[in-house]
């Protein structure tokens, strides 16, 4: 039998008691959770065992971590300004890596952490857990569809991607201050970006508007944005391409929406968010994400496309089923036999430096009041 992953996470806030502690428990044939950083546990056994349970060590400084050399994976699921240093340090011990979104503030930050990964045959994998969102996964669905068939939208001429919510005060947590990777493109912005470079790839130019707009806390730390990418004609359909990426923290809406993809021949929207998060703070065993309702969404909560029929006048209605199942678990499977087995990265490390770039370009777009092109050649 193959050994199985020592794993190690990294703080036990929301971030890793609801996003990765319970997968790395219910994938017991690849994971072991041997330990947690817990600089200050409440009770001898800490967060972990008060809500699964579950026995695991407590180390109290990143120096026990790293010294630790039963450990083989570390997850870092810490404030972002610490996931650069933090990721770092941890190869630097010889352990794979796992960092949350945004991996880091800047693009060269994330250059450093790959070219090092590499030099160390390491790991370096980014937690871009929202490819498997049950919503994107029916998205991309529709997108492959061949323009001939009957519920195709045609050339994709418009795709929005949307985060809002209606949040007036601070949350009162570290993402309200000023720090390196803060704010909501870092953080919202990351998930959107993914998604848009892995459905439609570079854009040639972006135009970023991003904005504190409640006008509370630190003028830094952006609550809302919208950024603009755009791709000519041939990339990569025959029409011009514009992706619009938004999250604003005052939109009074419910279900909020989610996407607007137009086509030629039709419009599909889509309201609500992902189910699995919500289902992660409330299970009460790790092993209800192998349940049959985990990741799925009422059959009221999928999409709507409006077709052009070929008469060129009648438009029908009809919904686009989400019925494939949310499956964050796929991420951390993939994880565990790229360690194990050596299988190929589904997020590789250069794509998770795309999306860091993009933000930084989005912030000198809207700092500088232009456009700005995208360089050509991939990260």
């Amino acid at each position: 039998m193959a050994k199985k992953i020592n794993t190690c996470v990294l703080g036990v806030g929301l971030a890793g008691l609801t996003f990765h502690v319970p997968f790395i428990l219910a994938l017991s044939d690849l994971f072991t959770l041997h330990s947690v950083l817990e600089r200050s546990p409440a009770t001898p056994g800490g967060k972990v065992e008060a809500r699964f349970g579950v026995s695991v060590k407590i180390h109290k400084s990143l120096e026990e971590v790293l010294a630790d050399q039963d450990i083989d994976l570390v997850i870092i699921a810490t404030p972002n300004e610490t996931h650069y240093s933090f990721a770092k340090t941890v190869l630097e011990s010889g352990k794979h890596v796992l960092v949350d979104k945004p991996v880091t503030a800047t693009t060269e930050q994330a250059k450093e952490l790959g070219a090092l990964a590499k030099s160390k045959n390491l790991i370096l994998y980014a937690f871009q857990n929202r490819r498997w969102d049950i919503d994107f996964l029916a998205l991309k669905r529709l997108i492959e569809l061949p323009e001939t068939s009957p519920q195709s939208l045609g050339s994709i001429v418009e795709f929005e991607s949307h985060f809002d919510r209606y949040r007036k005060d601070l949350k009162g947590t570290w993402k309200d201050n000023p720090l390196p990777a803060s704010g909501q493109t870092y953080d919202l912005g990351a998930h959107l970006i993914d998604q848009a470079l892995t459905l439609f790839g570079r854009p040639e130019s972006l135009t970023a508007f991003i904005q504190n707009i409640r006008g509370v806390g630190s003028p830094e730390v952006d609550d809302s944005f919208t950024i603009y990418f755009h791709y000519p004609p041939g990339r990569p359909y025959s029409r011009p391409l514009t992706v619009i990426l938004r999250a604003h923290i005052l939109s009074v809406k419910v279900p909020q929406l989610r996407y607007i993809l137009r086509g030629t021949q039709g419009t599909y929207t889509k309201n609500g968010v992902d189910p699995q998060e919500d289902q992660l703070k409330i299970i009460s065993t790790p092993d209800a994400i192998f349940e049959a309702q985990f990741g799925k969404e009422a059959e009221d909560m999928w999409g709507t496309i409006e077709h052009l029929e070929e008469d060129g006048v009648t438009i029908t209605k009809h919904s686009w089923s989400t019925t494939e199942s949310g499956s964050y678990v796929s991420l951390f499977k993939n994880l565990g036999e790229a360690i194990r087995d050596g299988a190929e990265l589904a997020i590789k490390w250069e794509e998770a430096t795309a999306v860091i770039e993009m933000i930084e370009l989005a912030h000198k777009s809207s700092r500088e009041g232009v456009s700005v092109r995208v360089p050509k050649v991939d990260i």
